[in-house]
C-alpha cells in the first residue's frame, strides 16, 4: 500500500471524525443525523448531472448499499437512545476491520498476510483500550446489541462498496449515485421529524448539511482507496478515526484518560505502519 494511498484514508479517517463530533453535539441526533444524509443528497444530486453513468455491473451494488447505509442509520440512531457515543462508537467501528477481512476472505478470496491480521489485531486492541473505561463501567444489553449490529451493517457495505466500485468503471459515479439516494434515509427522517423540522434554528440546519458534505468527502476518499488496496487493509486503517475522535474529545470535549488513550493510540499507530508496509 503506498503512502499515498494511506494518507488518503487517514485524511478519510480524520474527515469522519468530524462529523462524528457534529452528531455527538447535536441535541437532537437522530434529525441530525437526517440533515448528514440530507448533506450528502445534495452535492450528489449535482454531480449525477454532470458525471456519466457508472457500469451497469455496479448498479445492484449501489441499491444493496443503500438499503444497508439505511439500516446501518437506523441502528446507529437506536443505538445512541441507549448508550453514549464514547460506548457505542468504539464497539460498533472496532470490530468492523475484522468482519470486513473476514467477508472479503469467505466471499471474494482476497487473502491477508498474518502480518496484516496483526495489524488489525493491534488497531482494534487499541481502539478497546482507548474506551476502556466506558466498557468498564458497563453498557446495556440493548445498547451492546445495537452497536454490534451497527458495526455488522458497516461491514456489509464497505464490502459491497468495495466491490462495487471496481465495477463502475468510474469512482466519482459510483460515490455520486450512492451519494444521492441517502435521500431514501432523508426523507425517512425527515417525516420522522416533520413536526420538529420548522422549529430547527438555521445554525442546525447549516451544521447538519456541512456534517454530510464532510462525510461524503470522507467516505469518497475511502472508495477512492478501495480501488489499489485490500478492502480489510482499507477498512483497518479507516477505522483510525477514534484516534482522531479520542484527541477531539480530550482537547475539545474534555474526555476520557489521556495517558490511557495515548497509550491506544500508539498501538492503533504500530497497527497502521504494519499494514502500511505489508499489503
Amino acid at each position: 500500500m503506498s503512502p499515498f494511498i494511506i494518507a488518503i484514508i487517514l485524511s478519510a479517517a480524520l474527515l469522519h471524525a468530524i462529523w462524528n463530533a457534529i452528531v455527538k453535539t447535536a441535541a437532537d441526533r437522530t434529525t441530525t443525523l437526517g440533515l448528514v444524509a440530507l448533506g450528502q443528497v445534495l452535492p450528489g444530486l449535482v454531480m449525477i448531472i454532470w458525471l456519466p453513468l457508472p457500469s451497469m455491473q455496479s448498479a445492484p451494488y449501489i441499491m444493496i448499499s443503500t438499503i444497508v447505509h439505511f439500516g446501518y442509520y437506523y441502528l446507529l440512531g437506536r443505538a445512541y437512545q441507549h448508550g453514549d457515543l464514547s460506548v457505542v462508537y468504539p464497539i460498533a467501528r472496532g470490530i468492523v476491520p475484522a468482519l470486513v477481512s473476514l467477508w472479503a476472505f469467505i466471499l471474494l478470496g482476497e487473502a491477508l498476510s498474518l502480518r496484516v491480521w496483526i495489524g488489525i489485531g493491534l488497531i482494534t486492541t487499541g481502539i478497546i483500550l482507548s474506551n476502556w473505561g466506558a466498557l468498564r463501567s458497563g453498557i446495556g444489553k440493548t445498547a451492546l446489541l445495537l452497536s454490534l449490529g451497527t458495526g455488522f451493517f458497516i461491514s456489509i457495505y464497505s464490502l459491497v462498496d468495495g466491490v462495487g466500485v471496481r465495477l463502475s468503471g468510474n469512482t466519482l459515479s459510483y460515490w455520486a449515485w450512492g451519494a444521492f439516494l441517502h435521500i431514501f434515509i432523508a426523507g425517512f427522517i425527515g417525516w420522522r421529524k416533520r413536526s420538529t423540522l420548522s422549529r430547527l434554528p438555521l445554525n442546525v440546519w447549516l451544521v447538519g448539511i456541512a456534517g454530510g458534505m464532510v462525510s461524503i468527502i470522507a467516505y469518497g476518499l475511502v472508495l477512492y482507496a478501495k480501488n489499489f488496496a485490500p478492502l480489510g487493509a482499507v477498512s483497518a486503517l479507516r477505522e483510525t478515526s477514534v484516534i482522531f475522535a479520542t484527541l477531539i474529545g480530550f482537547i475539545l470535549l474534555k474526555e476520557g484518560n489521556w495517558k490511557r488513550r495515548l497509550g491506544a493510540s500508539v498501538l492503533m499507530t504500530i497497527g497502521i505502519i504494519i499494514i502500511g508496509l505489508n499489503a
